[in-house]
């Protein structure tokens, strides 16, 4: 005997405000910082700052070609920042 599965009809996600996004990557990126700066620990600052890039301060709902040069630049700029965190505190530290 087999069973029907349980399907229930597909709900859209809502959309999200983009100020509660900025809001959530400075919530990351802020104790980020303080790690860095105020207890020399670079794995914590790096990975709090590595999550803040999870939450794309920009409106989302543009496509990344379409994105203004400065958008693109502070992400490739904030990806670079954590990745040299990682390599100075995993390498050289």
């Amino acid at each position: 005997m087999t069973q029907e599965p349980n399907l229930q009809p597909v709900q859209k996600a809502t959309h999200i405000s983009p100020l509660v996004y900025k809001l959530f990557y400075g919530a990351f990126a802020a104790p980020g910082i303080y790690y860095i700066f105020f207890n020399n620990d670079f794995i914590s600052g790096a990975g709090s700052l590595g999550l803040a890039l999870i939450f794309d301060p920009f409106d989302q709902t543009v496509k990344w070609n379409n994105r203004p040069l400065y958008q693109k630049a502070w992400l490739f700029v904030h990806v670079f920042v954590v990745m040299a965190l990682f390599i100075y505190a995993f390498f050289i530290k």
